[in-house]
């Protein structure tokens, strides 16, 4: 069966919606949000975009279940394991860390959806990509399609690209997003036009390594021209938070009515608006920012801690 005929989840809800804030309209800049939080309520933002590809190459070999990794809170695992059961697989979410520390309620809603959880150490965490820990999953589990952490990878990048079918990218000089694993980043800049920069902000501290490899990447595929990546927003480090960014986060979405995450679109936001602030962003640009979703993880912080 196509992929297009599963009708899993509905692009067309993905809006654009003008972000109209001080900081941007003194220094003459035009921001548009891209809701893409908004065509699932649990497969949203880009992770449908990553996975379809995964998708497709799981039903044309006839796989019987989709096999994942991810931790405690991944956005990944649990759109991965609601996929997998609307488009009638089993599903095994390989979670970083020991059983007994990594309840959340990321784990129960996989487990709702089917998903087959399997934790191992960290340190057998870290061989994700060794080949002989992977064969070894081959083999335990046969008829598997396996799909990287996060949905990197070649169809991963691919789906990625697909995002920019939304909108008209020529309008745009600029487009943000946040950069986890990069494969959003690498599959942007692969489909943006030669006008359009797109400006990636890294949630992870000390990405150094990753954000030498994806601009290298970039510059070997010949594409994204002007394409940058802003590590200085991480907030202490992935998935790292403090008072100054629930601050922001209320205060953003009394402003604009836009819920973020405290693992990626907040600090997306807050890095464009810091930038801007700072003239950073030259007047007269029309930026498109990308809401990736993953709302979910926010169910982690104490009662209270949002306005949403």
């Amino acid at each position: 069966m196509p992929l297009m005929d599963l009708n899993i989840v509905d692009t067309d809800l993905a809006t654009i919606s003008p972000l109209q804030l001080p900081s941007f309209l003194k220094k003459g800049i035009r921001a548009d949000v891209l809701r893409l939080d908004k065509i699932h309520p649990v497969i949203s933002g880009n992770k449908w975009f990553k996975l379809a590809g995964y998708l497709q190459h799981a039903i044309d070999q006839q796989c019987s279940t989709l096999l994942t990794f991810g931790g405690a809170y991944s956005n990944h695992i649990v759109a991965t394991a609601c996929a997998a059961q609307a488009a009638g697989f089993a599903s095994v979410g390989i979670i970083r860390g020991e059983e007994a520390d990594r309840s959340s309620p990321t784990l129960e809603d996989a487990r709702s959806f089917g998903m087959k959880l399997e934790f191992i150490s960290r340190a057998d965490y870290r061989q994700k990509q060794d080949p002989a820990f992977l064969e070894q999953l081959r083999k335990n589990h046969p008829g598997a399609c396996m799909i990287p952490e996060g949905g990197a990878g070649p169809p991963g990048i691919r789906g990625s690209g697909a995002i920019l079918q939304l909108f008209h990218p020529n309008e745009y000089s600029h487009l943000y997003c946040a950069v986890g694993t990069g494969t959003t980043f690498l599959g942007l800049a692969g489909a943006a036009g030669p006008v359009t920069a797109v400006e990636g902000i890294c949630v992870l501290k000390a990405a150094e390594g990753l954000s030498g490899e994806l601009m290298k990447r970039i510059k070997e595929q010949g594409t994204g021209p002007g394409c940058r990546l802003h590590q200085q927003y991480h907030f202490g480090g992935y998935a790292r938070k403090n008072t100054e960014l629930f601050r922001f986060m209320n205060q953003f979405y009394e402003e604009t009515g836009i819920p973020t995450d405290f693992v990626y679109t907040a600090k997306l936001f807050y890095s464009v608006i810091d930038l801007a602030e700072k003239e950073k962003i030259a007047p007269g640009s029309h930026l498109l920012i990308i809401h990736s979703g993953g709302l979910q993880g926010n169910r982690s912080l104490p009662p209270g801690t949002l306005l949403f």
